[in-house]
């Protein structure tokens, strides 16, 4: 009996190192910021790129609680609605925006997802071969968003001015139809009173 438990000791082990080594490949090599949390929501790992977006290093990093990670920057109200209430009732959540000011950098617009990652023994399925990880992924969308929103502004901008200018030309066709129908009148004005003088000289005497 013993050897058995040693043997699934060993082989939950021998997993747990396989899986630990595949996942920190994979977010080492990804192109967006990264953190692999535990259950407690503590950061077990974060891949470089975060370390250098967020100007961090991994001993103010690892094993910090994620809300206290750079002196509470990442203690935002949306961002504990996503991993205390969202996440434990599903496997992940996917595209949710956050939009924060953090005090290094400012106003960034994140994309966040997030995936529990877990394993169980297949003869019996309540028991974990590795803990519970929790893989949370950024993709900072900053300058993408502020592009088009600088876009849509200038967008805003023409149309206001076309808007303006269309109502000038209007305002202007107006006012040349009024002096057009002035001149109308005044021409049949003129004309009645050439056709007027020219009876009167009929009748005066040669």
């Amino acid at each position: 009996m013993k050897n058995t438990h040693n043997k699934n000791a060993d082989l939950a082990e021998n997993i747990w190192s396989t899986s630990w080594t595949y996942i920190r490949t994979v977010i080492d090599t990804a192109r967006e910021p990264f953190l692999i949390l535990d259950y407690n929501l503590r950061v077990i790992a974060a891949n470089s790129c975060f370390f250098r977006i967020f100007e961090v290093s991994d001993k103010m990093t690892e094993g910090k609680l994620v809300y206290d990670l750079g002196n509470g920057q990442w203690n935002i109200p949306k961002l504990k609605h996503l991993l205390e209430e969202i996440l434990p009732m599903n496997t992940f959540f996917k595209d949710f925006e956050v939009d924060h000011y953090f005090p290094k950098l400012g106003r960034r617009i994140m994309i966040l997802n997030a995936r529990k990652v877990f394993s169980t023994a297949e003869s019996d399925s309540t028991t974990p071969l590795f803990p519970p990880l929790i893989l949370l992924a950024m993709e900072d969308i900053t300058d993408r968003r502020m592009v088009s929103e600088k876009l849509a502004e200038y967008a805003q901008k023409i149309e206001d001015q076309i808007g303006s200018r269309v109502q000038n030309l209007s305002a202007r066709v107006d006012e040349l139809a009024i002096l057009h129908k002035i001149i109308a009148e005044r021409d049949s004005l003129l004309e009645s009173l050439r056709l007027e003088i020219k009876e009167l000289k009929k009748k005066v005497p040669k």
